[in-house]
This record gives C-alpha cells, structure tokens and sequence, in this order.
C-alpha cells in the first residue's frame, strides 16, 4: 500500500504499511479489537472475493471481518487461491505504551490448511515441492494436516517421458498448491496439464538457495522422526525438496516443526501403474463428465465411517497393490471379517464417533486445536478399548497387527475426561472449557468470581460486628471501586485501620487493605481465569503432542481397519465374491458385473458376461457388435473388477481368478480435450502412442473404438496396425480391442492369440434388441440405423439413411480387405510417435452413436446424403 504524500496517515496506518510490506503476496488480516481490518488493494481483493462492503480510513479503502468468525472467510479467500497473513496484536492493549505491538503469527496458504472448517474430511489436502534438472525430477507431496509426506524420484528417456511421468502423479494427488525451482518452466506439457486440470492450484518458484540444505544430516534429525527410516541416499532431488518444503511449511506457521511423521518412498513395484487416462477412463474417484463423486468406484466401495477411512480408501483405490503376498493379507483380511456379519457389525459400530485423529493431533502440534479439537481427541482415545475389544473375533494376520497398533491411550483419553468440559468453545478466547476440580488455583479464582456479591455481604456482616455501626454497608462505584459507607453521625466510631476515600454530603466512605485486596481479587480474577486456562491448556496440548507418534500410529490403523470393515460391507450388501489372486498371466472371471453400473440401474437386471484372458490363444479379444450395446461396459468391467481385486476387495462375480497385473491402461472415450488445443483423434493417438511405449507382458489394456477420428481407412489400418502390434511379440499382453470396424474380425485368422467376440443382438424386421450379452465369434453388421432409430430421430430421418446407405454399398463399396492386404505387404509401419506429434484434425466420417442426440444425428446423415 503506498500512500500519496499529501495524504495524512495515522500510526496506525503506518504500522500497518510497514508489515504488508514483509507479506505484497499475501492477504494481510491486520487485528484491530474485535476486527481484522484489510486495507488499499486487499480490502479490494475481499470485498469482491467475498462479497464485503468497502469504506474508508484516511482515504485508503477498508474492509473488515470479526475475528472470531473469520474462518469461512479465510476458507473463501483460500478456494480462490489468495494467501492470507494473520496479524495479531501481541501486547495488551491496556498496558501498551502508544501504539499496540503487531506481528504476523500465522500465513494460511491452499497447501498448508489445518484449520477446522476449511478441508474436506474425505479428501487429503496436498502442497508439492518439485525439483527438476535436465533430465530427472523429485517430487514430495505433503499432507501437512495429516503428516505424510509422499517422495517420488521421476527420470525420462527424454523430456517427453519425464513429462508423462510428472503428469501422471499431478493427476493422482492434484496438489492444492506447487513449489518448484525456475528449470521446473521448461515443461511446456506440464505446464499445460496444471493450466487445464489445476487451475486452482497456486504456484510459487524457488530460488536455488532454498534447495541447499546446510546440513543434511541435522536436517535428517529435526525433521524425521527417529522410528522412521531416513530419505534413501539416492534420492537426492528429493532430499533437497523435502528440505525446501520443511522451511515453507515453517515459516507459515512461525514455529519449529519438530519432525514428520510418515515418510511414503514411492519407485518401485509396490503398486500397479495407473496414467491419468486410466483413472479418468475407469471412473475411479469422479465421473469422466460431471466430475461428481456419484458414479465413481469409491462410491460404490465407501462404507467408511471415519474421516481418515474415507482417504484412505481413495489412496488404496489409485494404488492397487501389485506383491501377492500383500494381496492376500488385505483378502483374507476382508474375508475374516464377511464372514462374520454380527462381529463385524460391532467393529463398525465401534468405529462410529471415531473423529479424525491424524488431523486433529496436526492441530495440536501446530498449536492452532481449539479445546473442542482436544475434547473430541479425549473422547476418540476412550472409544478404542472398545474398538480393540470387538477386533479379538477376528484371526487373520493382517487384523491381529492392525489391532496391535492401536493404542488405548487411556491416559489421553483420562486427563481429557478430566479437564475439558463437556461441551468446550471452539476457541480459548473466553475461558470456560477447564472443568471445575481439576486445578484449585483456577477453583479459587472462580469462586471469587462466582461469589463476589456473597463475599462483599459477609465483609459487610463483619466490618457490622466489628464496629457496631448498624447503618455501616459496603458498596461499589465505577468511579472509586469498593467501599464502606458511613453516616455522619458515627464517623467517629470508625476504626483507624479505616482509609478516608470520598466525603459524601450525608457520610463518609472508607475502603481497607482487606477490602482493596478483594477489589483488586474480584476486578482482575476475569482477565486471570482466562490466562490460566490457556497455561492449563497449553500444557495439556503439549501432553498430548508427546504422544504423537503412537496417535498416528493408531490413527493409521484405524483407517485400515474402516476401509477393510467396509469392504467387508459392501460384499455382503452387492453379493461380491472373493477373488482367487494367481501368479499365472490369466483373467478369468465367470458372470462378472460392472460394480457401478448394477448400482446405479438397480432397478434394471443387470446382464452377466464372462471373461477369459490369457498369453497364449486368447491374448486379445476383438470385440464387434453397435454401439450402446455394452462394449465399453463390458471391458470397463473386466478392468475394474481386476483393480478391485489386487486393492484386496471382493468382486462382483460369480467366480473371478486374477493374475496380477502391472500396469492397466485404457483407450476409452471421444471427448475432444479442445481446452488443450487436441481434437479427439490427436487425444487418441497420443494416448495408443503411450499406451504402445509403456505397455509390459504383464499389463492390461483396454482399447475402444480407436481410430473414429480420421477417414475410415485410416481408421482401420490404425486399428489393425495397433492390433497385431500390441498382439505380437512387441507386447503380448492381455488386451480387449472393442470396434466398430467389422472389417477387422479377419484378423483372428492371420494371428495366433486374437480371438473375435460380439455383443449378442435379436433382431425383427427394422427393429433390434441388445441382449448385452458377449458371445464368441464376431459381427460385420454395426447397426448404425436401427442404434438411430432407437435414439429417436425421425421417421424421414431414418427412411433417408437407409437409402442412402443402400445407395452407398452399391455404388461406392471399396475392398478394404484387398487395400489392407496391400498395407500390410509395405515395409514401412505406422509410426505413432509421427502421429503424436503432427497435429492431425480430420473431419468425423464415422457414426459413432455414444453420446449422440437426435440433433447430430441429422446434421450426419445430411453430411452422407450430400457424400453420395
């Protein structure tokens, strides 16, 4: 804020130029009273964020907020991507000598929001330091409300790959807030990502100095706790950010952290792969077109009952476990627990009240709890003897360990039951949270409080007694304090040990070392109770903080424990089965179902397939048959049913055996990415062109319809060449190809390991019936106009296409065959990576009825009509 030199400011003013001039990024909310007042381009950035009216203070524009209330205004500010900087007064303004001492004690940024009311319980709240040289890229992802952090070491063939592999874990944890060096600006494709798909994210770049520990080894020591291993020595980006992202998270809350808790070293072959294509094609935490929780996976499979369950849930779903041993544990854990409804209700009953002990002990730690954060803490630790209790029905190896770390913690949990009342303030400000009995010192000041008119009457009965002046009493001005009052007459009665103190026209009043001694007791005890309670309460905070590593231990456990008991739920309620988990490169499920689907039409049965994979005869399923005959389902199905089963969940299957998978990739969908400047066909080819690149033997991959964008016969010497590529000794993985392009059924004659499948169709006269059923053998019909007719366009629309379809197939029939055969002679192969980088954008020829409305439907076939 730079004020005009002719314009008078005050002290007030001055002092507050002079901190906004520490914090030019930030939202300055600067304590005045009751108040935090924004000033100049702040109050102006509030007033419009949210909606707050502006006036004036010496001709500099302000706005304000009572602090008591200024958390769903800093929640407002921060969802907008704004930095705030809380400015508190630091003296009591009735001993301050001039101005009152202010000073920022706290800076509130999207990424390090512990705050109660301002994250969501079901969804980790990450910040991202990221280092990058020419060829390599650290990156650590904290949850600072929860303690862990997540470390990744990415390294490329190229910068091309190094890209994907950074993307790739964006699109995982979507960061609420970035840091990163300047050699970070050099990844235009990231950089695009982030401007699409985090716009919401803010970003800071670093200076080289804040990457260059000073000592790494007391680095390791304050920063990690000693039961947790240190960063591996090889990961040396990532040392350097942890250590810039450790000063970061510091400096906003203007205190020492004294280590982290949970270090998550990420790189090897701990989890299956998944690109973000996946996640977004399978629908794993949000639906593809409304991004809405509704409709995902999650939703299906979350019968959480705790905060941290609900996180954990989604961390396991996006990190299907690929070590078979580990598989099973999670398994039979699940089926220990199916297998007794009874006892497995008792654990989920147990769960139920559980509040979220790994945010609430960050809280505590930082100091920012609120009693109300410690007093649901207290009653938290008391509910696990019982949840510990309900556990010893259970046998499997994996529940016996999740129950040995969780702690009792009866000594939090009695120290709590004595001190906090029963329903504590949600700040400390007024006193009031500390239970009568628990310190005498603040008993004391209470009952003088409490009984200060009492205590005046019986100083009154006394000074009666003591004097014999009947007429004596004792009272109180605002002006003199306590007193004792005489009448004229009997001033002479009055004891020397009384001290004169106003002369009235009808007496006298006095006061005494006793009664100025209660004066100065009942005047003062207010402001003392307050002080004492917050010392109360800071050394129960501290109690509780030098318990944190066994909380967050059992924290952990407990989140393990609500996503097992809630698997175990959901098999019982949608009859899932356990899968068989097999080191043989198969996938064989019998009538499997789609979980979500059968969820969201549960009022319409839903149609069973089987599924047979392997790396011999039956390596690649080529699919056939029309649109919205349930192709994309079927597929989508057998891949999720897959993840399910290596997260360690039952499936919804009559019988599912399951080799494990590394890597599942998927082709699905034909929304244009037209934000990114990508027409669907350059989405499509760029993901076959990963797809094609990263793909091992042991990975599955699910391709729909790809090659719609171009002419049809691109389109199915793309198919085609895609086909045999991923079929072949390149790849040889488990692969289901679903196309329209009937043509391409002769493929399973040419190549060992294709075998043709088609969705089973009845059809009468004009009209078809989709059985939804996938049966062997393949289908050269796509049944473009009756799928037309189905979705409604006209009688004239329809009569029309068939005419000119009829008119097509007679005159203008090409030997797609032949033309094939030819290709396939050439040398020359399609090079993907070619196609990847030229920017091809053809017009549509090909109907493709998804998503198609009555409305497109007829500006295509007046296309065809105008074609012939």
């Amino acid at each position: 804020m730079k004020l005009e030199k002719e314009q008078k400011t005050t002290p007030m003013l001055t002092q507050y130029q002079q901190i906004k001039a520490e914090y030019p990024n930030y939202v300055l909310f600067f304590r005045l009273g009751d108040f935090y007042e924004m000033f100049d381009k702040d109050a102006e950035t509030v007033s419009k964020e949210i909606d707050l009216a502006l006036t004036s203070r010496a001709g500099v524009p302000m706005c304000g907020i009572p602090h008591h209330a200024c958390i769903p205004y800093i929640k407002k500010l921060i969802d907008a991507g704004h930095k705030v900087a809380i400015c508190e007064q630091v003296e009591d303004p009735s001993l301050a000598k001039g101005l009152v001492k202010r000073q920022v004690v706290r800076i509130i940024t999207p990424g390090t929001v512990i705050e109660e009311g301002m994250l969501d319980e079901g969804r980790n709240n990450y910040i991202l330091c990221l280092l990058c040289d020419e060829k390599s890229c650290g990156m650590v992802f904290a949850d600072v409300s929860t303690g862990e952090f997540h470390l990744y070491e990415k390294n490329g063939k190229s910068k091309n790959d190094l890209e994907k592999g950074i993307i790739g874990e964006l699109g995982n944890y979507m960061p609420a807030e970035m840091l990163f060096n300047d050699k970070f600006l050099d990844l235009k494709e990231v950089h695009s990502f982030v401007s699409q798909r985090l716009s919401r994210s803010i970003g800071d770049v670093l200076s080289d100095k804040s990457f260059s520990p000073d000592n790494a080894e007391a680095l390791d020591a304050q920063f990690i706790s000693d039961k947790q291993d240190t960063i591996p020595s090889s990961m040396v980006l990532c040392k350097k950010a942890v250590y810039a992202l450790y000063n970061y998270i510091n400096s906003t809350y203007k205190n020492e952290i004294r280590r982290v808790v949970k270090f998550f070293v990420h790189g090897g072959n701990e989890f299956m792969e998944l690109n973000l294509a996946t996640r977004r094609n399978l629908e794993l935490t949000e639906t593809m077109r409304n991004k809405e929780y509704r409709g995902s996976l999650v939703w299906v499979l979350d019968r959480t009952k705790t905060g941290m369950g609900k996180r954990r849930l989604k961390q396991i779903v996006n990190q299907p476990l690929m070590q078979h041993t580990k598989i099973m544990d999670r398994l039979n854990a699940v089926d220990d627990l199916h297998s007794d409804i009874a006892a497995l209700d008792e654990v989920r009953d147990s769960l139920t009240g559980i509040q979220d002990l790994e945010r609430l002990m960050s809280r505590i730690v930082y100091k920012v709890a609120s009693p109300r954060d410690v007093y649901a803490l207290g009653r938290t630790c008391g509910k696990m003897p019982r949840l510990k209790k309900s556990l010893e029905a259970f046998n499997s190896p994996l529940i016996k360990r999740l129950n040995d770390s969780v702690e009792a913690h009866e000594d939090i949990a009695v120290l709590v039951e004595n001190a906090i009342v029963d329903e504590p303030p949600v700040n400390t400000r007024d006193g009031g949270f500390i239970k009568k009995g628990f310190n005498k010192d603040l008993d004391h000041l209470r009952s003088i409080t409490d009984g200060g008119e009492e205590l005046l009457r019986e100083i009154e009965r006394k000074e009666k007694e003591a004097t014999g002046i009947k007429t004596l009493k004792v009272g109180f001005n605002r002006v003199f304090g306590y007193y004792i009052e005489v009448s004229k007459g009997v001033v002479d009665q009055v004891p020397d040990r009384y001290i004169r103190k106003q002369t009235l026209t009808n007496g006298e009043r006095f006061i005494t070392e006793e009664l100025k001694d209660i004066e100065r007791e009942l005047l003062t005890a207010g402001e003392r109770i307050i002080k004492l309670e917050s010392k109360i309460f800071g050394e129960i905070r501290h109690f509780i903080s030098e318990k944190m590593d066994g909380v967050l231990r059992s924290a952990e456990s407990v989140a393990d424990i609500d996503v097992l008991a809630g698997l175990a739920r959901v098999a019982i309620e949608n009859n899932y089965v356990k899968p068989e988990i097999t080191l043989e490169n198969v996938i064989e499920i019998r009538d499997g179902r789609h979980p979500v689907v059968e969820k969201i039409l549960s009022d319409i049965p839903f149609t069973p397939n089987d599924t047979y994979l392997d790396l011999k005869q039956n390596r690649l399923l080529m699919i056939t048959g029309p649109n919205m005959s349930g192709k994309s389902t079927f597929m989508r199905q057998a891949a999720l049913i897959t993840l399910m089963s290596q997260i360690g969940s039952f499936v919804p299957a009559r019988y599912a055996r399951i080799g494990v998978v590394d890597k599942i990739f998927t082709r699905v969908g034909a929304s244009d990415d037209l934000t990114a400047g990508q027409s669907t066909f350059m989405v499509e080819m760029n993901e076959v062109a990963e797809i094609l690149s990263e793909a091992t033997r042991q990975s599955l991959v699910i391709m729909d319809e790809i090659g719609r964008g171009t002419s049809t016969f691109d389109g199915i010497s793309i198919a085609k060449a895609v086909a045999e590529y991923i079929n072949g000794k390149n790849i040889g993985c488990r692969t289901l190809f679903a196309t329209h392009y009937h043509e391409l059924i002769a493929l399973e004659r040419e190549n060992e390991g294709i075998r043709n499948f088609s969705v089973a169709v009845v059809k009468k006269g004009d009209d078809i019936k989709f059985l939804h059923k996938i049966v062997e053998g393949g289908t050269d019909d796509s049944y473009g106009i009756e799928v037309a007719k189905l979705a409604g366009l006209p009688k004239k629309v329809i009569e029309s296409a068939k005419a000119a379809l009829a008119n097509m197939e007679k005159n203008s029939k090409i030997d797609l065959e032949g033309r094939l055969k030819q290709e396939a002679e050439k040398k020359d192969q399609i090079d993907f990576e070619e196609i990847n980088k030229n920017n091809i954008i053809q017009k549509l020829k090909n109907l493709d009825l998804e998503d198609i409305t009555p409305k497109d439907a007829w500006r295509i076939l007046e296309e065809m009509k105008e074609l012939v």
